[in-house]
Order: structure tokens, then sequence, then C-alpha cells
């Protein structure tokens, strides 16, 4: 459980460092470009190439995917008919789309299944998650940043993402199955593994507790839609409609629990969707999912 301390620690140095006069303010710009364009992509090097491809992956894979896309309709029909700024709509999608499935997922999956848990788990999140975000978390950023809805804009972004681009050299390498050289690999795992400490900083440098914010209303339906209606929904549509049953769909259920991913919500401060409003989403969203995730994973065992 050491990752869940950390998550915490680093939030917490985040904010107090807002109080170092000596620390730059818009340090975290610095943070979040070093986040995406050095460890994600040693990340996608480090997982993606070991990845073992058969027909068991599809119910982990499949949750970050079918998760996206129900948050970019529910949260754009309901943007639209209600009239919401493009870039709230496109904060809600990318920080109620996207799980985080690995620093605060791993951890959890691990204390309730143990190691054979994880290995579902990492299914859920690097072909899953991760890509996710390389590829429809980028194209919808770009997408409701522009004011525009200029696909070949919004794709061309996505081509030139970093995280992407590492990502499809490194599928290569799975698909012809060459492996990096041991020193490259082990480079790749420390790299990646400043992920969560500096994304962690970052947010906590830019979260602010605004008791009058109207932030809040928005905050509790990006969250009960994310640690509430996202489980709910797999839950039916594993359990009952496809009747599946074992490790795999249980953990693939509890993963679609976990609270708002880390990276979406830096890529959102990134293209300018409402900073503030995706930093509380992931510093609140961590805290409250501590308890309704082991509530689901009291409802499936």
């Amino acid at each position: 459980m050491e990752n869940l301390l950390l998550i915490f620690v680093c939030l917490g140095i985040g904010v107090g460092l807002q109080r170092v006069a000596a620390f730059p303010k818009n340090g975290y710009v610095a943070l979040n470009q070093f986040v995406i364009y050095v460890a994600l992509p040693a990340l996608t090097f480090y997982y993606i190439p070991s990845i073992q491809l058969n027909a068991a992956l599809w119910y982990p894979v499949l949750v970050p995917w079918l998760g996206f896309l129900i948050a970019f309709f529910f949260f754009y029909g309901l943007g639209k008919w209600l009239d919401w700024p493009r870039k709230l709509i496109g904060a809600l999608i990318l920080t109620a789309g996207l799980g985080n499935t690995s620093f605060v997922g791993f951890p959890l999956i691990h204390a309730f299944f143990g190691e054979p848990g994880l290995k579902t788990a990492i299914l859920v999140d690097q072909p899953g998650s991760f890509i996710v975000l390389s590829t429809l978390g980028v194209f919808t950023a770009s997408l409701f940043a522009t004011g525009s809805s200029n696909i070949k804009s919004a794709l061309r972004k996505v081509v030139v993402f970093p995280p992407f681009i590492a990502f499809a050299f490194a599928f290569l390498l799975l698909v012809f199955q060459v492996d990096l050289p041991l020193m490259v690999h082990e480079v790749c795992k420390q790299l990646g593994a400043t992920v969560t400490p500096v994304a962690l900083l970052a947010v906590g440098l830019q979260l602010k507790w605004e008791t009058r914010s109207k932030h809040w209303g928005f905050l509790s339906l990006g969250l009960a839609f994310k640690l509430i209606v996202m489980p709910l929904f797999f839950v039916v549509l594993y359990k009952y409609v496809c009747a599946g049953v074992g490790l795999s769909i249980n953990v693939s259920v509890l993963e679609s629990a976990m609270p708002p991913m880390i990276s979406g919500a830096i890529l959102a401060s990134n293209y300018g969707l409402k900073p503030k409003f995706c930093n509380l989403m992931v510093g609140i969203g961590i805290p409250v999912s501590l308890i309704t995730v082991y509530l689901w994973y009291l409802l499936l065992i």
C-alpha cells in the first residue's frame, strides 16, 4: 500500500510548495511537460513490448475504451442540452472518462486479489487506459480546447503526441517480438516510475479549495458518474449481459470504479480545459474512491 501513501504525500508536498516563495508559481507547467514528453513515453516502452496477446485480453482491455466513449457521449449530450462551455464538457469527459487504473488501481487490486489480480489490472491499464489517453484523450482535449470541431487538426495532434509516438514504436516492437536491451529497459523503468510523484506534485501545486466555487456541482456530477455510474454499467454488462464470472471479470469491474486519472487531468490542464476543476476531480476523487472502491469490492465477492 506504499503507492497510496505516496499519492497523499506528493499531493501534500505540492499543496505545501504553493506557500514557498522561492518555488516558481507556474512550476507545475514544467512538471506537466516532463510527464508528457519523458515519463509517459518511457512507461510505454517499459510495458507495451512485454504484453502477451491472446483472446482473454478483451474483457479488461475494453473497460477503458467503453468507459471513455460512454463518458464522451453522456457529457457531450448533456453539455450541449444545457449549453455548458466547451472547455467544461471536455474537462468532464477527460476526468470522468479516464480512470486511475495504475497508481491507485494497482495497489488496491493487489490488496484485494493478490498477484493474480495484478496481471489482469495491467491489461486494463496498458493496452486500455494508457492508449485511450494517448489517442481518444488527446483527440478530445484538442477538439474541446480549440472551440471548433476541426477533426483533421485534432488527429494531427494525436499523431504528434509524444506518448502516442512512443506507443506506435513500442507496439511495433511487440508485433515483431523485438526486445529492448536490458540497460534501455531498466532506464525506461526508472524514468516511468517518476510519473506518479511528478504528476501528483503538479496537481498539488494547482489544487486550491474554494468553498464557494461554481465547480462543486460539476465536481459532484463528475465523481458520481466515475465512481458509481461507470462501475454499475460494467457490473450489468459483464456480470449479467455477458454472464461473465471469475477473477478477470471482478478485476475489470473494480478497475472501472477507480478515480479520475492523474495523467488525464494533466492532459486537460495542458490544453487549458478548466485546470482547477480537473485538479479538484483528482484531489478529491482519490480519497473518496478509497471508500467507494471498497464498497464495490464487497458487492463483487
